[in-house]
């Protein structure tokens, strides 16, 4: 499931960010790689809301 997935990727995020900071590449790319399964699931919600 995918909210699994991206709870997975957070704890890894962090884990990268406790143990190598903020601006470490491993923190930066597991970053990238949590916004990609965010919009993910933000663009599959069936209440996405309509732009205005």
């Amino acid at each position: 499931m995918l909210c699994v997935e991206i709870e997975r990727k957070r704890s890894e995020m962090l884990k990268f960010a406790k143990e190598y900071g903020l601006n470490a590449q491993a923190t930066i790319q597991c970053s990238q790689e949590l916004d990609k399964l965010l919009n993910l699931i933000q663009n599959t919600s069936p209440k996405k809301r309509k732009m205005r």
